[in-house]
């Protein structure tokens, strides 16, 4: 029940991706700045208003950092990137949800162009598994 709820808070569907980001600072809006944190940090998905992502590092809420987004196939913006959630996983891993902060609409139209590749690419791998079992049986 409490993911049918959040489910329907979100705005934006989560697309899943497969992205490796470096943070090597973050901020706050009244000048305070930690530097050199060099942490690892995995994406595991995106939507219009954000990403999820996984690390090892203890990363403050509330704080920002700069990133590049690469969406593949050339397709990449630049983002200021807000933690807002933070909790622990099983294997001791941070999960963080992270909001993009003044993300302009033609950037947050790529999200979309993402999305329709992904759906494209799983037709794909449909439709090849399909005539390969096709293949299959007339032999």
């Amino acid at each position: 029940m409490q993911g049918e709820a959040s489910m329907e808070r979100r705005k934006y569907k989560r697309l899943p991706i497969d992205l490796h980001l470096e943070v090597d600072e973050v901020f706050k809006q009244d000048y305070v700045v930690i530097r050199d944190l060099n942490a690892d940090v995995e994406v595991f998905d995106i939507s219009k208003t954000g990403i999820g992502f996984l690390s090892e590092a203890s990363l403050p809420l509330g704080y920002y950092f700069r990133t590049r987004i690469n969406l593949g196939d050339g397709e990449f913006f630049h983002a200021v990137i807000q933690i807002v959630r933070a909790h622990i996983s099983e294997n001791d891993r941070k999960i963080y949800g992270a909001t993009f902060v003044g993300l302009a609409p033609f950037l947050a139209d790529k999200i979309d162009h993402y999305e329709i590749k992904l759906k494209e690419s799983e037709a794909g791998e449909h439709t090849t598994g399909e005539n390969t079992a096709k293949h299959d049986n007339k032999q």
